[in-house]
Protein backbone atom coordinates (compact mmCIF):
# COMPACT_ATOMS: atom_id res chain seq x y z
CA UNK A 1 0.00 0.00 0.00
CA UNK A 2 2.71 2.79 1.04
CA UNK A 3 4.85 1.69 -1.94
CA UNK A 4 1.39 2.36 -4.39
CA UNK A 5 1.00 6.01 -2.40
CA UNK A 6 4.20 6.94 -2.67
CA UNK A 7 4.44 6.01 -6.64
CA UNK A 8 1.26 7.94 -7.27
CA UNK A 9 2.51 11.31 -4.83
CA UNK A 10 5.39 11.02 -7.60
CA UNK A 11 3.57 11.21 -10.49
CA UNK A 12 1.27 14.09 -9.17
CA UNK A 13 4.38 15.95 -8.02
CA UNK A 14 6.03 15.43 -11.68
CA UNK A 15 2.94 16.39 -13.55
CA UNK A 16 2.80 19.91 -11.91
CA UNK A 17 6.63 20.20 -12.03
CA UNK A 18 5.79 19.80 -16.04
CA UNK A 19 2.97 22.18 -16.11
CA UNK A 20 4.62 24.76 -13.74
CA UNK A 21 7.57 24.77 -16.47
CA UNK A 22 5.54 25.39 -19.22
CA UNK A 23 3.35 28.20 -17.57
CA UNK A 24 0.16 26.09 -17.58
CA UNK A 25 -1.79 26.86 -14.70
CA UNK A 26 -3.64 24.32 -12.27
CA UNK A 27 -7.54 24.90 -12.13
CA UNK A 28 -10.25 23.21 -9.69
CA UNK A 29 -13.91 23.28 -10.50
CA UNK A 30 -17.12 21.86 -8.76
CA UNK A 31 -17.33 17.82 -8.60
CA UNK A 32 -21.46 18.30 -8.91
CA UNK A 33 -23.16 20.14 -11.61
CA UNK A 34 -27.11 20.59 -13.07
CA UNK A 35 -25.79 19.47 -16.27
CA UNK A 36 -24.24 16.23 -17.69
CA UNK A 37 -22.34 15.20 -20.88
CA UNK A 38 -25.17 13.56 -23.33
CA UNK A 39 -22.68 11.04 -25.24
CA UNK A 40 -24.39 7.51 -24.43
CA UNK A 41 -21.01 6.24 -24.31
CA UNK A 42 -20.51 7.66 -20.96
CA UNK A 43 -23.52 7.36 -17.63
CA UNK A 44 -23.09 9.79 -15.04
CA UNK A 45 -23.54 8.88 -11.50
CA UNK A 46 -26.41 11.30 -10.19
CA UNK A 47 -27.41 12.54 -6.73
CA UNK A 48 -29.79 14.63 -4.79
CA UNK A 49 -29.16 17.81 -2.98
CA UNK A 50 -32.09 19.22 -0.67
CA UNK A 51 -31.80 21.80 1.52
CA UNK A 52 -31.89 26.06 1.35
CA UNK A 53 -32.67 27.16 -2.30
CA UNK A 54 -33.98 23.66 -2.89
CA UNK A 55 -36.07 22.44 -0.05
CA UNK A 56 -37.94 20.07 -2.33
CA UNK A 57 -34.62 18.89 -3.95
CA UNK A 58 -32.41 19.33 -6.99
CA UNK A 59 -31.00 16.25 -8.88
CA UNK A 60 -27.33 16.80 -9.52
CA UNK A 61 -24.78 15.05 -11.44
CA UNK A 62 -21.32 13.61 -10.72
CA UNK A 63 -18.43 14.91 -13.14
CA UNK A 64 -17.88 12.39 -15.39
CA UNK A 65 -14.92 15.11 -16.76
CA UNK A 66 -14.15 18.46 -16.01
CA UNK A 67 -14.10 19.85 -19.74
CA UNK A 68 -17.33 21.69 -19.40
CA UNK A 69 -15.94 24.06 -16.25
CA UNK A 70 -12.81 24.29 -17.96
CA UNK A 71 -14.07 25.31 -21.18
CA UNK A 72 -15.63 28.07 -19.29
CA UNK A 73 -12.39 29.36 -17.84
CA UNK A 74 -11.14 29.26 -21.09
CA UNK A 75 -14.11 31.54 -22.48
CA UNK A 76 -13.51 34.39 -19.55
CA UNK A 77 -9.70 34.46 -20.31
CA UNK A 78 -7.98 32.02 -18.15
CA UNK A 79 -5.10 30.87 -20.81
CA UNK A 80 -3.27 27.43 -20.63
CA UNK A 81 -5.13 25.79 -18.08
CA UNK A 82 -5.05 22.07 -16.16
CA UNK A 83 -6.36 19.83 -13.67
CA UNK A 84 -6.29 16.84 -11.92
CA UNK A 85 -9.58 15.82 -11.20
CA UNK A 86 -11.50 13.11 -9.76
CA UNK A 87 -14.44 11.91 -12.06
CA UNK A 88 -17.25 9.25 -11.92
CA UNK A 89 -18.87 7.21 -14.47
CA UNK A 90 -21.72 4.75 -13.75
CA UNK A 91 -21.50 1.23 -14.81
CA UNK A 92 -17.70 1.21 -15.48
CA UNK A 93 -15.80 -1.59 -13.50
CA UNK A 94 -13.02 -3.91 -14.79
CA UNK A 95 -9.24 -4.25 -15.18
CA UNK A 96 -9.15 -0.87 -16.70
CA UNK A 97 -12.43 0.69 -14.77
CA UNK A 98 -13.52 2.31 -11.91
CA UNK A 99 -16.42 4.07 -11.30
CA UNK A 100 -14.13 6.66 -9.76
CA UNK A 101 -11.16 7.62 -11.14
CA UNK A 102 -8.10 10.40 -11.84
CA UNK A 103 -8.22 12.35 -14.55
CA UNK A 104 -5.53 14.75 -15.71
CA UNK A 105 -7.45 17.35 -18.25
CA UNK A 106 -5.59 20.04 -19.90
CA UNK A 107 -6.69 22.85 -22.63
CA UNK A 108 -4.01 24.74 -24.83
CA UNK A 109 -4.97 27.92 -26.60
CA UNK A 110 -3.29 28.21 -29.85
CA UNK A 111 -2.56 24.33 -30.42
CA UNK A 112 -4.50 22.66 -32.77
CA UNK A 113 -4.55 18.64 -32.04
CA UNK A 114 -1.32 17.69 -33.76
CA UNK A 115 0.88 19.91 -32.18
CA UNK A 116 -1.22 18.56 -28.42
CA UNK A 117 -0.01 15.39 -29.34
CA UNK A 118 3.69 16.10 -29.23
CA UNK A 119 3.29 17.75 -25.67
CA UNK A 120 1.27 14.58 -24.63
CA UNK A 121 3.99 12.45 -25.16
CA UNK A 122 6.28 14.80 -23.33
CA UNK A 123 4.42 14.38 -20.78
CA UNK A 124 4.03 10.73 -20.77
CA UNK A 125 7.54 10.45 -20.93
CA UNK A 126 8.15 12.52 -18.17
CA UNK A 127 5.87 10.90 -16.00
CA UNK A 128 7.30 7.43 -16.75
CA UNK A 129 10.36 8.58 -16.87
CA UNK A 130 11.40 6.69 -20.39
CA UNK A 131 12.41 7.98 -23.94
CA UNK A 132 9.52 6.14 -25.67
CA UNK A 133 9.61 6.68 -29.57
CA UNK A 134 6.27 8.40 -30.85
CA UNK A 135 4.72 6.93 -33.47
CA UNK A 136 1.41 8.82 -35.17
CA UNK A 137 -1.09 6.60 -37.49
CA UNK A 138 -4.18 7.98 -39.25
CA UNK A 139 -7.49 6.23 -38.15
CA UNK A 140 -8.41 5.16 -41.97
CA UNK A 141 -4.95 4.07 -42.10
CA UNK A 142 -5.09 1.67 -39.06
CA UNK A 143 -7.97 0.21 -39.92
CA UNK A 144 -6.64 -0.98 -43.69
CA UNK A 145 -3.54 -1.93 -42.13
CA UNK A 146 -4.80 -4.42 -39.44
CA UNK A 147 -7.99 -5.24 -40.62
CA UNK A 148 -7.27 -4.72 -44.25
CA UNK A 149 -10.58 -2.49 -45.16
CA UNK A 150 -11.42 0.76 -45.19
CA UNK A 151 -13.35 1.64 -42.04
CA UNK A 152 -15.51 4.62 -43.64
CA UNK A 153 -16.02 2.86 -46.89
CA UNK A 154 -16.45 -0.98 -46.54
CA UNK A 155 -19.70 -2.39 -46.99
CA UNK A 156 -20.99 -3.82 -43.59
CA UNK A 157 -21.20 -7.45 -44.57
CA UNK A 158 -17.60 -6.99 -45.13
CA UNK A 159 -17.20 -5.96 -41.28
CA UNK A 160 -19.29 -8.86 -40.19
CA UNK A 161 -17.27 -11.14 -42.09
CA UNK A 162 -14.44 -9.66 -40.85
CA UNK A 163 -16.19 -10.61 -37.01
CA UNK A 164 -16.93 -13.66 -37.82
CA UNK A 165 -13.20 -14.71 -38.56
CA UNK A 166 -11.91 -13.14 -35.61
CA UNK A 167 -14.52 -15.08 -33.70
CA UNK A 168 -16.89 -11.26 -32.15
CA UNK A 169 -20.20 -11.39 -31.23
CA UNK A 170 -22.01 -10.18 -33.99
CA UNK A 171 -25.06 -10.03 -32.85
CA UNK A 172 -27.08 -6.89 -32.52
CA UNK A 173 -24.19 -4.46 -34.07
CA UNK A 174 -26.61 -2.03 -35.57
CA UNK A 175 -24.24 0.84 -36.66
CA UNK A 176 -20.70 1.16 -38.37
CA UNK A 177 -19.16 3.00 -35.72
CA UNK A 178 -20.11 0.28 -33.28
CA UNK A 179 -18.73 -2.17 -35.66
CA UNK A 180 -15.51 0.27 -35.54
CA UNK A 181 -15.27 0.37 -32.01
CA UNK A 182 -15.64 -3.60 -31.58
CA UNK A 183 -12.68 -4.03 -33.74
CA UNK A 184 -10.96 -0.90 -32.14
CA UNK A 185 -11.52 -2.80 -28.60
CA UNK A 186 -10.80 -6.11 -29.13
CA UNK A 187 -8.50 -6.79 -31.93
CA UNK A 188 -6.74 -3.47 -32.67
CA UNK A 189 -6.10 -2.08 -29.41
CA UNK A 190 -4.17 -4.99 -27.76
CA UNK A 191 -1.28 -4.34 -30.28
CA UNK A 192 -0.67 -0.78 -30.07
CA UNK A 193 2.12 0.90 -28.48
CA UNK A 194 3.98 -1.98 -27.47
CA UNK A 195 7.49 -0.30 -27.66
CA UNK A 196 6.10 3.49 -28.44
CA UNK A 197 3.72 6.00 -27.41
CA UNK A 198 1.10 5.49 -29.83
CA UNK A 199 -0.99 8.48 -31.50
CA UNK A 200 -4.34 7.33 -33.41
CA UNK A 201 -5.75 10.77 -35.11
CA UNK A 202 -8.47 11.98 -37.26
CA UNK A 203 -11.35 9.57 -36.26
CA UNK A 204 -14.36 9.33 -38.12
CA UNK A 205 -17.00 12.47 -37.83
CA UNK A 206 -19.41 10.33 -36.31
CA UNK A 207 -16.88 9.63 -33.26
CA UNK A 208 -16.32 13.53 -33.32
CA UNK A 209 -17.83 14.12 -29.64
CA UNK A 210 -16.44 17.42 -28.94
CA UNK A 211 -13.77 18.03 -31.69
CA UNK A 212 -14.12 20.00 -34.70
CA UNK A 213 -14.79 18.47 -38.01
CA UNK A 214 -11.23 18.07 -40.17
CA UNK A 215 -10.91 20.93 -42.69
CA UNK A 216 -9.18 18.67 -44.98
CA UNK A 217 -11.74 16.02 -44.93
CA UNK A 218 -15.28 16.09 -43.63
CA UNK A 219 -15.69 13.11 -42.98
CA UNK A 220 -12.89 13.24 -40.61
CA UNK A 221 -13.04 14.57 -36.77
CA UNK A 222 -9.80 16.19 -35.55
CA UNK A 223 -10.00 14.07 -32.53
CA UNK A 224 -6.81 11.68 -31.22
CA UNK A 225 -6.13 8.71 -28.45
CA UNK A 226 -2.90 7.86 -26.93
CA UNK A 227 -1.68 4.08 -26.60
CA UNK A 228 0.83 2.59 -24.71
CA UNK A 229 1.57 -1.21 -24.33
CA UNK A 230 -2.50 -1.77 -25.44
CA UNK A 231 -3.88 0.94 -23.15
CA UNK A 232 -5.66 3.44 -24.03
CA UNK A 233 -4.23 6.25 -21.84
CA UNK A 234 -5.74 9.74 -23.35
CA UNK A 235 -8.12 11.25 -25.60
CA UNK A 236 -7.76 14.50 -27.53
CA UNK A 237 -9.51 16.88 -29.72
CA UNK A 238 -9.10 20.60 -31.84
CA UNK A 239 -12.02 21.72 -30.09
CA UNK A 240 -15.44 22.52 -31.50
CA UNK A 241 -15.72 26.33 -30.46
CA UNK A 242 -19.12 26.60 -32.34
CA UNK A 243 -21.91 26.89 -29.86
CA UNK A 244 -25.02 25.49 -32.39
CA UNK A 245 -23.31 22.85 -34.06
CA UNK A 246 -22.49 21.83 -30.40
CA UNK A 247 -26.03 22.12 -29.27
CA UNK A 248 -27.22 20.25 -32.31
CA UNK A 249 -24.59 17.22 -31.22
CA UNK A 250 -26.08 17.62 -27.54
CA UNK A 251 -29.78 17.20 -29.02
CA UNK A 252 -28.76 14.30 -31.24
CA UNK A 253 -27.24 12.40 -28.67
CA UNK A 254 -30.13 12.70 -26.29
CA UNK A 255 -32.21 11.06 -29.01
CA UNK A 256 -29.28 8.59 -29.43
CA UNK A 257 -30.06 8.12 -25.23
CA UNK A 258 -33.60 7.41 -26.21
CA UNK A 259 -33.60 5.38 -28.59
CA UNK A 260 -30.71 3.16 -26.78
CA UNK A 261 -33.61 3.51 -23.26
CA UNK A 262 -31.01 5.97 -21.70
CA UNK A 263 -32.19 8.59 -19.76
CA UNK A 264 -32.14 11.63 -21.44
CA UNK A 265 -29.88 14.11 -19.41
CA UNK A 266 -29.62 17.81 -19.22
CA UNK A 267 -27.96 19.98 -21.54
CA UNK A 268 -25.40 22.37 -19.67
CA UNK A 269 -26.61 25.82 -20.88
CA UNK A 270 -23.62 27.47 -19.10
CA UNK A 271 -21.21 25.63 -21.27
CA UNK A 272 -23.09 26.82 -24.32
CA UNK A 273 -23.65 30.26 -22.86
CA UNK A 274 -19.77 30.18 -22.32
CA UNK A 275 -19.12 29.00 -26.67
CA UNK A 276 -21.53 31.92 -27.30
CA UNK A 277 -19.05 34.65 -25.60
CA UNK A 278 -16.12 33.09 -27.69
CA UNK A 279 -13.71 30.08 -26.70
CA UNK A 280 -10.08 30.69 -27.51
CA UNK A 281 -8.65 28.10 -30.53
CA UNK A 282 -7.06 25.82 -28.80
CA UNK A 283 -6.90 22.14 -28.34
CA UNK A 284 -7.78 19.69 -25.06
CA UNK A 285 -7.00 16.34 -24.33
CA UNK A 286 -7.83 14.24 -21.06
CA UNK A 287 -5.31 11.48 -19.76
CA UNK A 288 -6.38 8.55 -17.23
CA UNK A 289 -3.80 8.93 -14.06
CA UNK A 290 -4.70 5.17 -13.12
CA UNK A 291 -4.18 3.81 -15.95
CA UNK A 292 -0.42 5.66 -16.45
CA UNK A 293 0.36 4.87 -13.03
CA UNK A 294 -0.99 0.90 -13.58
CA UNK A 295 1.74 0.95 -16.80
CA UNK A 296 4.51 2.82 -14.70
CA UNK A 297 4.68 0.09 -11.83
CA UNK A 298 3.90 -2.99 -14.32
CA UNK A 299 0.59 -3.63 -12.75
CA UNK A 300 -2.40 -5.61 -14.02
CA UNK A 301 -5.09 -3.73 -13.61
CA UNK A 302 -6.39 -0.39 -12.05
CA UNK A 303 -6.90 -2.58 -8.46
CA UNK A 304 -3.38 -2.50 -7.69
CA UNK A 305 -2.51 1.02 -7.93
CA UNK A 306 -6.00 2.59 -6.06
CA UNK A 307 -5.77 3.27 -2.37
CA UNK A 308 -9.33 2.13 -2.48
CA UNK A 309 -11.05 0.45 -5.81
CA UNK A 310 -15.18 -0.37 -5.66
CA UNK A 311 -14.13 -3.52 -3.64
CA UNK A 312 -13.19 -1.86 -0.49
CA UNK A 313 -14.44 1.60 -1.03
Amino acid sequence: MCDRLRARADLLRRVRSFFDARGVMEVCTPVLSRAAGTDPAIEPLRTRYTGPEHPRGLDLYLQTSPEFPMKRLLAAGSGPIYQIAQVFRDGEYGTRHNPEFSLLEWYRPGFDHHVLMDEVAALANACLQSSLPIEKIAYVDLFREHMGWHPLEADLSILEASAREQGLMVEGMASRDQWLDLFMSLVIEPRLGKQSLTFIYDYPASQASLARISLHDPALASRFELYHRGVELANGFHELADPVEQRQRFEQENLQRQERGQRQLPIDENFLAALETGLPDCAGVALGLDRLLMLKLNASCLDDVLSFSLKNA
